[in-house]
């Protein structure tokens, strides 16, 4: 099947054009792009066709998660094994979310509620530490 120009219109894919012009720029070591598994294969060929590493999740019967980018990232996503990013671990969740390029503070922060650690009381324990 010959793949055209014609065949990237969709806004799914236009958004997934630009993540890759993103990772090769070296915006991004990782990209996780969400999307219409009626796409899947004209995304898998193009992820090919570029040289890009990458791995396809199931989200439900209508999307899917792309992962792409740099081996060793999405090796790491790999790892975790095929399930919804809502059964991530706290530990996975946050590796993930570092490796994505979130903000490493909202980050923390994302953790340590998660965790269950009241970040109030930990900022003012600093504080009264230092001083």
């Amino acid at each position: 099947m010959k793949i055209s120009c014609a065949d990237y219109k969709s806004g799914d894919m236009q958004i997934l054009l630009h993540h890759i012009y993103e990772y090769k720029k070296g915006l991004r070591n990782l990209v996780l792009h969400t999307m219409s598994k009626n796409e899947q294969y004209l995304a898998e060929e193009l992820l090919i066709r570029k040289g890009i590493y990458y791995i396809i999740q199931d989200v439900n019967d209508r999307k899917i998660n792309v992962f792409f980018g740099r081996n060793q990232c999405v090796k790491i996503v790999e790892s975790f094994g095929n399930k919804s990013l809502s059964d991530f671990s706290d530990e996975e969740d946050f590796i993930l979310g570092i490796m994505l390029g979130y903000d490493r503070t909202q980050q923390c922060d994302r953790y340590m509620k998660r965790k269950g650690i009241n970040t109030e009381f930990a900022e003012i324990n600093r504080l009264v530490n230092i001083n």
